[in-house]
């Protein structure tokens, strides 16, 4: 029989009672010794203390056996080989969609907010918003005019300037011209280098002054002269801005006290510290990256299919120069996008986050109309075309557009989904068996992703993953970690491409996250079935709050993660982790969700051991960790930790002004006695990060017998 004794020097020790007393195990730090524990207590030779030491031993191995009543909640993990799965190496991914300007004033560096004068429509005139003149009418017009030398981007903007250099019609100080705020202001760093492009027209010789300036223009941030004696063709002119001071809510200029016309056109703003040089903005882009997402699916959402298919994604208008791009309204978020971030953008994303990237395409249906099965070929076509944009050789038709932007090898694109959210349309399953026959004739390798559901009845047509979308209130969402506990695990596998709580999630608050946290342990159980997931939407830019909550808020130089963002950062490492078999006893109503795992610490090679446990109630939890299967031996206490994400109050909400309210709070792991008796915060999710000191994961045996131990 064995509980625990207390020691002469205060430490608590564990004892073997014995018929004749009390047996002390041997101390890892002195040699063996034997005592009895009456003589330990001061009565030597007195058999009231046999009768004192076995009521004191017996009622501690009472108090130390676990029970619900004592620790309120007891997680049984089996590490043993036996009990262990191999989860999917692309579980935890992102979903990427352009709302919220997510994109285009977002992720995507260009500074400049309709650069091709081509959001007021391809005619003339045309709106020119959020372009602005300096000067008035008395001095300076403008308008718009199919002019340009890209055909495909007919619109360019005509500047007449009235005034002169000198005379008494000489132009105000500093001149006239334009203005563009960017996305709700540009954000000029000091000491930082922007590159201008900008194609310009003229029958005369132009000074053009470039400026980045505050938003009044009354202090000047840069300034650069463009002096040209011919531009009498349309010639692209290429300068760099250094900035001398900073400001986060600037705007570019573009002036002149030269009398005459100038056309401009296609004006680019971009700095050249984006990640990699590849255009992405570095604070936004690290947010992501830092999710250690497995996949990526793009470009969205609801935006590849349009209100109307005329403003539906077509991803050819998005690849090339991006100077012949044409740009799209996007009607169903209600705001012109550049297309700057394209097609191959999201392929150099995937890639450059080490993440599998997973492309919807159109399916032949917008949210208004429906194309025909009879008719839906071009469509088809179109798919095949894209794949050999990403994977065909440099010389194949496709992949050489490809190749001439810099990426000769193949983008590894082997996940393709078949629409968003169509399967109601009454045409989908007759399109989709077209898509899905082609793309499988050309591409057998190619996960091909349904958007029905089949969770709860087999698809009635073939497919290797199915589509599942679910935003519902914080207690369903909780409830829902059991969904795919029943699904059949014959047939496709699950993408739950877009979860997120709604109602009552704020503007993203720990309630939300912790309903997430719950969600996803189910997800994590469910991986046999379950082979991709991802929260949506990931970005919010907080001048355009199209759908809340999103996992990362920004502005034009600012940016901070909701607690769903720090709670998807616990699963970041359950991407080909292995699951172990673990069970949770509670008094606590369900408010409880746990999951263990094995993973190594890519950058280190560390083993660890992770317990993750949601409390989704209003109580403090006691919580005892038995793990069976398992050396205690092999644990580095020292180097372990533990991770806190919770707060004061479930619907608290981080902030520009307080960013990290609700966020990961990590500190050592406390180990007392040879147990782990944890305390959960009242809703909280809690992380237990166990160092293991060897590489080989194994069940250990002592004395000829399978150990089972409570660490």
């Amino acid at each position: 029989m064995e509980g625990w004794g207390k020691y002469r020097g205060g430490r608590w020790l564990p004892v073997k009672i014995t018929a004749g007393g009390v047996k002390q195990n041997p101390s890892p730090n002195t040699t063996e010794f034997k005592y009895r524990f009456g003589e330990e207590m001061g009565f030597r030779n007195d058999p009231r203390a046999l009768i004192l030491g076995l009521l004191i031993g017996f009622s501690t191995f009472i108090h130390c056996t676990p029970t619900l009543r004592d620790i309120n909640a007891l997680l049984s993990v089996n590490a043993s080989q036996g009990s262990t799965r191999k989860m999917p190496e692309n579980l935890f991914g992102v979903s990427f969609e352009e709302i919220n300007h997510a994109g285009a004033g977002g992720l995507w560096g260009e500074l400049v907010s309709n650069r091709g004068f081509e959001s007021g429509g391809r005619h003339s005139p045309s709106i020119i918003d959020p372009w602005s003149t300096i000067g008035n009418y008395s001095l300076i017009r403008v308008s718009t005019e199919l002019s340009s030398c890209f055909n495909i981007n007919p619109v360019a903007l005509k500047m007449e300037v009235l005034c002169d250099t000198n005379g008494v019609n000489a132009c105000p100080v500093g001149g006239v011209g334009i203005h563009n705020p960017g996305y709700w202001g540009m954000n000029i760093e000091g000491g930082k280098t922007y590159k201008l492009v900008v194609y310009i027209l003229a029958l005369n010789p132009i000074n053009v002054t470039v400026s980045l300036t505050d938003s009044t223009g009354g202090q000047t941030l840069a300034t650069v002269n463009i002096i040209e004696n011919d531009v009498s063709n349309w010639k692209k002119i290429e300068v760099a801005l250094e900035a001398k001071m900073t400001n986060h809510n600037s705007r570019l200029q573009l002036t002149t006290n030269r009398k005459g016309v100038i056309w401009f056109d296609q004006v680019s703003l971009m700095p050249i510290d984006t990640y990699k040089g590849h255009g992405y903005r570095n604070d936004l882009y690290k947010m992501v990256a830092d999710l250690k997402p497995g996949f990526i699916r793009f470009p969205g959402g609801s935006y590849v299919e349009g209100n109307y298919l005329r403003n539906a994604y077509w991803w050819k208008d998005t690849v090339g120069p991006w100077e012949e791009r044409p740009g799209h309204f996007n009607d169903i978020w209600s705001y012109w996008t550049d297309d700057g971030l394209g097609y191959f953008e999201f392929l150099q994303l995937a890639e450059d986050l080490g993440a599998s990237p997973i492309w919807v395409l159109n399916s032949g249906f917008s949210h208004q109309e429906a194309v025909d099965p009879t008719k839906i070929t071009p469509f088809v076509q179109d798919a095949l075309d894209a794949i050999e944009f990403a994977r065909g050789d440099p010389d194949s038709n496709w992949g050489s557009v490809r190749a001439k932007m810099g990426h000769i090898e193949p983008f590894n694109l082997k996940h393709v989904a078949i629409g968003n959210q169509d399967c109601q349309m009454g045409h989908y399953r007759a399109n989709y068996l077209k898509f899905y026959t082609a793309i499988k004739k050309d591409y057998p390798d190619v996960k091909v992703i349904s958007n029905c559901d089949g969770s709860n009845t087999q698809l009635d047509h073939p497919a290797d993953m199915y589509d599942y979308h679910v935003y519902v209130n914080a207690k369903t969402m909780f409830s829902m970690a059991n969904k795919f506990d029943s699904t059949s695990r014959i047939g496709p596998k699950v993408f739950v491409s877009e979860y997120a709580v709604v109602n009552d999630g704020g503007s993203g608050n720990l309630l939300a996250a912790l309903a997430e946290a719950g969600f996803l342990i189910g997800i994590e159980k469910n991986s046999d079935i379950v082979d991709m997931a991802s929260n949506a939407p990931l970005f919010v830019n907080v001048n355009n709050k199209a759908f809340m909550p999103d996992a990362i808020v920004f502005d034009s130089y600012r940016a901070y993660g909701t607690p769903s963002y720090w709670m998807q950062r616990f699963f970041s490492m359950s991407n080909g982790a292995t699951l172990l078999d673990s069970t949770l006893q509670s008094n606590s109503s369900g408010s409880l969700m746990a999951s263990s795992i094995w993973f190594q610490n890519p950058t280190n090679k560390n083993n660890y051991l992770r317990v993750k446990v949601v409390n989704f109630g209003g109580n403090q939890v006691n919580l005892k960790i038995a793990i069976e299967g398992l050396d205690p031996g092999l644990i580095d206490y020292y180097r372990s930790s533990k991770t806190v994400l919770s707060s004061t109050s479930v619907m608290d909400e981080n902030s520009f002004q307080n960013p990290t309210k609700v966020s990961m709070v990590q500190s050592k792991l406390r180990k007392r006695r040879n147990d782990i008796f944890v305390v959960l915060p009242p809703n909280s999710l809690s992380s237990f990060d166990l160092l293991i000191s060897s590489n080989d994961i194994a069940q250990s045996a002592m004395n000829g017998m399978s150990y089972v131990e409570l660490i």
